[in-house]
């Protein structure tokens, strides 16, 4: 009887440790969104503010300035909901005017790639985390608590 109640407790204790340990790696993954998150809108804001400065720079012919000065402008006020369509029109813009005015061309070419770079790890945290919350033990047990269902960035940039 005493050994069956060890291996119990036995049992108990071991997928207790397992549960803890599934819902610490949940916890850290769901920081890792928020933070691939934040360098991701970082990345965006800098792009945007390196767009409106080449467009205000004088050396495009008016229609890309203004194309690149509006596409800008709304990217930066976009809304929650609207941001993907709007980083998506900036993305598009740059490519419509072929900026190759040096050496903006390479200061753009390399926001452009830091943006689908901090994407892309934002995509890869969020698959995981998301991967992790669809197990069973996850589910049944809550261990995801309160926190949101992460959502992957979707823009056209380029890639």
């Amino acid at each position: 009887m005493t050994t069956a109640l060890l291996a119990i407790g036995v049992v108990l204790l071991l997928f207790g440790g397992y549960a803890s340990w599934t819902a610490g790696r949940l916890d850290r993954l769901h920081h890792r969104v928020e933070l691939s998150r934040a360098a991701l809108e970082t990345e965006l804001v800098r792009r945007a503010a390196l767009v409106a400065e080449l467009a205000g720079a004088g050396i495009l012919d008016p229609a890309s300035s203004l194309l690149l000065l509006d596409a800008a402008h709304r990217a930066r006020t976009a809304s929650p909901d609207d941001r993907e369509q709007r980083e998506s029109a900036l993305s598009r813009a740059v490519n419509a005017t072929g900026t190759t005015v040096e050496p903006w061309a390479s200061e753009l070419a390399l926001a452009m790639r830091r943006v689908q770079l901090a994407r892309r790890f934002h995509n890869d945290v969020v698959v995981s985390t998301r991967d992790l919350r669809q197990r069973r033990l996850v589910q049944w047990f809550r261990l995801a608590g309160r926190a949101p269902m992460p959502c992957t960035i979707e823009l056209e940039d380029g890639r």
